[in-house]
């Protein structure tokens, strides 16, 4: 017998309906509910005893995560995908309508279709744990909230921030959602079933919104509401480029709320819901999700279990160090030892990760005394003291060889025989940093991306003697941090750096040839990278890219040849935002503002001419990339297009809606690719010949993806 997911209970005239997905760790909603969901539904409303319905969560640490997102990948029309947003209105509104309140009691995740669920009660009343969150994720995926999102919620919070919301994914913790008028109430877990039981026998109520007073003048009429959704479409466009089609969308929702009558606005939200589900930008971007969950979930090793890291250290407490220091001790809830070779790197450390805290602090998801526990998790020092137990040392001091070597030396001095030696390099071969160790076996890379705290990528780097328990301890240490992490076969530049350098040396080069800083950076983030080649390499430090070229050079060949007109930036004492000045000029050196410095054309002696095609630029960049990236995987560096994909896509911002740089390659076509990549040699030079991993796919008329 099929085990039920709704449970029906009765107790001095309250209903309780308990929701709890039989084999899952959290609730999702799926369209086969809705046979069972609809004889209770018929239940109720044929009792007229009762005062009051309580929906809650049989799960422990969450009320209902969202719509199940496999359920969309089965439809194979957008008639379907239409069909299943509206059976979801059909049956939030039966909920709406039964003739006394409905209550939804929420502890944890409250997402998507679960917010959904949660929007058609009267009443809403959440825990105060940490794990409460509430939101509409559903533009991360390429979607808008098919359920009634983009009707109810505006209704419940205003029209600014039901978009905030909906355009950002947001999601909002107890105390966020109780300011904003999206919870009735807060309080601890232990009573929140007996708080929700108080709403019963309450009036049913129309929803309306806590605004400001300037709220108000806008979205009391005509007027003002037009006004706001100029500037909203305004803002949108500026951020997405027109790459990402779903929060045009939920803009266009929102506003049929108001415009149209209610069966109309529902109407709309269905169909434009259904024409996103079969959009090739929601494809990618659910492919996405689905392969990180699948990364996350996978073991390494038969047999090999990963050891629980607690004590951990890290060499150097600069930007780099201070951010892994940070996601250690907060996310992997380890004790963290920073050490430094002064006492100004080591203050340095420590003040970042208590700036980062306290942000949190003011923002109100954590208070005073969480900021002081979670910083009580970190010390430091200029010596080894403390280090003795230390489970793995991560390495982030300069990308100098001997002085890698010498940390590691240091470590195996100081530390204990099961130490783990974890290096940040981002370029250096991890056989050599492990070349002269006495314990090879446990040296290992661990390359994370800057800022350590946002970026959700890591490269587990082994060399050839790194021992199986050190690949999966390190593994998990980096998935306890929070990252995506993907191992990638030893060598210059890994994987990451390695495809992003000929994309950069490119951008380089056509600056040369007399296009401007400002249509480099321009038309590449129309392309859908989060930041141009320029301020990219304005980001990460001039100086550091010229010590990263010579030895991709070195190692891979001349395509990794960069500019030597380049050397002449850093002779200008140009190293970037650091030091305020590179392509940009940053105003007081902190980046708040920029302009691109006009002098750096007659530093390169080049002097900015007719901006070259769009399409044609972005093209002879990302090329390079793709290029480069089917050698990785060619060569094993990778093991599959999905790792490289993700790691693209979480480590340099590839654009997500392309899904990665082998679901865009499967887009173009090999064959056109390689045809366009050989045309591109004969013009610009051999950099350009396509790898013989893609002429051979070309001409097997194969594929990354199925």
């Amino acid at each position: 017998m099929e085990q039920q997911t709704f449970s029906l209970s009765i107790e001095q005239n309250i209903a309780l309906l308990k929701m709890d997905v039989a084999g899952e760790s959290m609730n999702t909603l799926k369209a086969e509910f809705g046979p069972e969901l609809d004889a209770i539904l018929d239940n109720l409303s044929q009792q007229s005893q009762l005062q009051g319905l309580v929906v809650y969560s049989g799960k422990a640490d969450s009320f209902v995560a969202g719509a199940d997102i496999a359920m969309l990948d089965a439809c194979e029309t957008a008639a379907d995908a239409q069909q299943l947003s509206q059976q979801g209105h059909k049956v939030f509104a039966r909920l709406a309508s039964l003739p006394f309140p409905v209550i939804a009691a929420i502890h944890g995740p409250c997402l998507g279709g679960g917010l959904e669920l949660a929007l058609a009660c009267d009443y809403r009343v959440c825990s105060d744990h940490d794990k409460t969150s509430l939101g509409l994720p559903e533009v991360q995926l390429g979607l808008l909230p098919g359920g009634g999102g983009t009707q109810r919620l505006a209704k419940l919070v205003g029209l600014q921030k039901a978009l905030e919301m909906m355009l950002t994914g947001k999601q909002l913790r107890a105390k966020q959602a109780l300011k904003s008028g999206l919870v009735d109430e807060m309080v601890p877990n232990s009573v929140l079933l007996e708080v929700a039981k108080k709403y019963a026998g309450k009036a049913k109520r129309k929803p309306k919104p806590k605004l400001s007073t300037i709220s108000k003048l806008l979205e009391s009429n005509a007027l003002g509401r037009n006004i706001l959704f100029s500037q909203v479409t305004k803002q949108t466009l500026s951020k997405t480029r027109g790459n990402y089609p779903a929060p045009m969308e939920i803009i266009a929702c929102v506003k049929a709320g108001v415009e149209k009558n209610s069966e109309a606005a529902y109407l709309e939200e269905a169909e434009r819901f259904s024409k996103l589900v079969k959009s090739p930008e929601s494809a990618a971007l659910r492919g996405l999700f689905f392969a990180s969950n699948e990364l996350k979930k996978e073991s390494l090793f038969e047999g090999v279990e990963p050891r629980k890291i607690k004590q951990v250290a890290v060499l150097g407490g600069g930007l780099m160090g201070a951010g892994i220091a940070f996601v250690s001790a907060t996310k992997a809830k380890a004790q963290v030892r920073i050490k430094d070779i002064s006492e100004k790197g080591v203050l340095g450390g420590l003040n970042y990760a208590y700036k980062l805290l306290d942000k949190k602090r003011q923002r109100r998801f954590i208070s005073h005394a969480q900021l002081q526990q979670q910083m009580n998790n970190i010390t430091g020092g200029t010596d080894f003291t403390g280090m003795k137990n230390s489970q793995i040392v991560v390495e982030a001091v300069f990308e100098d060889l001997a002085l890698k070597q010498q940390m590691v030396a240091d470590i195996e001095a100081n530390c204990n025989e099961h130490t783990i030696f974890a290096s940040n390099t981002s370029s250096l071969p991890i056989a050599q940093i492990a070349a002269k160790a006495e314990r090879p076996e446990l040296v290992i890379g661990l390359h994370y991306f800057s800022p350590v705290e946002k970026m959700p990528l890591a490269e587990i780097i082994p060399h050839a003697g790194t021992n199986q328990q050190t690949i999966a301890d390190t593994v998990e240490f980096a998935r306890k941090q929070g990252k995506t992490a993907i191992v990638v076969k030893d060598g210059a530049g890994f994987y990451v750096n390695r495809i992003l350098a000929p994309y950069m040396n490119e951008a380089a080069i056509l600056l040369l040839e007399g296009q401007s800083v400002e249509h480099l950076d321009k038309t590449l983030l129309d392309y859908g990278f989060p930041v141009g080649p320029m301020t990219l390499l304005d980001e990460v430090g001039i100086d550091v890219g010229a010590k990263i070229a010579p030895i991709l050079e070195a190692e891979l060949g001349a395509r990794f040849k960069a500019p030597q007109a380049f050397s002449k930036l850093i002779d200008d004492k140009r190293l970037g935002k650091k030091n305020g000045r590179g392509f940009y000029l940053y105003q007081g050196n902190k980046g708040r503002a920029k302009k691109v410095d006009l002098q750096v054309y007659s530093v390169l002696g080049v002097k900015p001419g007719n901006p070259m095609d769009a399409e044609q630029l972005a093209k002879r960049c990302v090329y390079m990339m793709l290029n480069e990236a089917a050698r990785c995987l060619d060569e094993g560096v990778i093991n599959s297009a999905r790792d490289g994909d993700l790691g693209a896509i979480f480590g340099i911002g590839f654009p997500p809606f392309l899904g990665g740089p082998f679901r865009a390659m499967d887009k173009i076509g090999l064959a056109n690719l390689v045809q366009e990549l050989e045309e591109m040699a004969s013009l610009y030079g051999e950099r350009f010949a396509p790898c013989e991993a893609l002429k051979q796919m070309a001409e097997n008329k194969q594929s990354y993806y199925c």
